[in-house]
């Protein structure tokens, strides 16, 4: 059988997945989609039976997954999970419609409604971009004057997205969050990320820390359902413990699991490689 990666930068998981690809006998290539054009409906069978879609850039990524679904060949994960993991605002409302517990969210649709909405959810509270990844541009608001400065600056900044703002209510927690990566219908691998001194946020991108742990029955329920609520796949689920329980802030469609790896004894390329394999052959 024959498939693909599709990147715009080639990091250590693309490599990682390749060699498991090689190592199962699997012809998977990859593809560098800043080299690629498409014909708009056209075939393109040198990408063969399915595409593991691994592209950094937002819209790059949604754009690519959209013209090669529209060819006739399936990709993981798929344009309408793309979206929603992509989009918070439409992530929360995936898992909330699920029953998925997650922080309380507001979001305000101009710089008027931000100061109500804050005072509804009370300070502090944590202010966040509808995307990106990697913590960028994530604030923990401390009170009324920090929120001003932010929508200040946000509100001169030239994207219109920036002048709509996503509150969520800063969960008191460990030092700590949980990584859980998914393919299909198996938890991969769980682990702790622990934030690095001076720093709150726990990407490991930002020198966060990982470790393993046994998730357990109520957790593997939660990530699994979750995983469901944005229409499943390839994913990492990223989830808290807070003193109601188990909760889940963040649903990542092209999972990066360098850290994890390093954490944990199974071999997560291998298990995604033979997931893309299973639902090719389906």
């Amino acid at each position: 059988m024959k498939a693909s990666i599709t990147f715009d930068r080639l990091r250590w998981e693309e490599k990682a997945l390749k060699d498991a690809a090689s190592s199962a006998g699997l012809d998977m290539s990859l593809v560098d989609v800043k080299e690629m054009s498409f014909l708009v409906s056209a075939t393109r069978p040198e990408l063969g039976a399915i595409v593991l879609q691994r592209c950094i850039s937002h819209y790059r990524s949604l754009m690519t997954t959209l013209a090669i679904e529209g060819s006739g060949t399936p990709v993981i994960n798929r344009l309408a999970v793309a979206e929603t993991c992509s989009n918070k605002l439409a992530a929360s409302i995936a898992l909330s419609k699920a029953q998925v517990p997650t922080p309380r969210t507001i979001v305000a649709m101009s710089s008027d409604a931000v100061e109500r909405a804050a005072d509804e959810l009370g300070f502090p509270l944590v202010l966040k971009p509808f995307s990106g990844s990697w913590g960028r541009m994530v604030s923990v608001v401390k009170d009324k004057g920090m929120l001003q400065s932010l929508v200040e600056y946000k509100e001169e900044l030239g994207n219109p997205l920036e002048h709509m703002y996503y509150l969520q209510e800063l969960v008191k927690r460990p030092p700590r969050d949980i990584r859980a990566i998914v393919a299909g219908e198996e938890l991969v691998a769980c682990v702790h990320r622990y934030a690095p001194d001076g720093e709150w946020r726990t990407n490991v991108a930002r020198g966060g820390t990982s470790k393993a742990f046994k998730p357990d029955s109520e957790l593997k329920e939660l990530v699994h359902k979750a995983s469901k609520a944005v229409g499943g796949g390839v994913l990492g689920v990223d989830a808290m413990e807070s003193p109601e329980g188990y909760m889940v802030h963040e649903v990542n469609n092209t999972v990066e699991f360098k850290g994890a790896q390093s954490a944990v004894e199974v071999d997560i390329s291998e298990r995604i490689v033979r997931y893309v394999a299973e639902t090719a052959r389906r």
